[in-house]
């Protein structure tokens, strides 16, 4: 098992998203959601007058794959907003 990715086949909402074979579990809550650039496909919807991400068809982080390029993308806002970053 790669320390990349982790599939819960037990987890009582798995598949949690439809057109993916093998979902990533390990961005169980999407580590983007708060960004408003995020490479996936979020839909948007109004709830008691706030604008609200909905990502239920959003399957980027959950790709095997992607792992790296959602940790760059998290490096990269934390950089931005001016946050220290340990040196690997």
């Amino acid at each position: 098992m790669s320390y990349k990715f982790f599939e819960n086949k037990e987890c009582e909402y798995y598949p949690c998203h439809k057109g993916i074979d093998k979902i990533n579990c390990l961005f169980c809550y999407c580590p983007m959601y708060h960004l408003s650039n995020c490479p996936g496909n979020p839909k948007y919807k109004i709830k008691e007058g706030v604008r609200v991400k909905v990502c239920t068809d959003c399957t980027f982080p959950h790709e095997e794959g992607h792992y790296d390029k959602v940790n760059e993308i998290i490096r990269e806002e934390r950089r931005r907003q001016g946050v220290k970053q340990i040196e690997e």
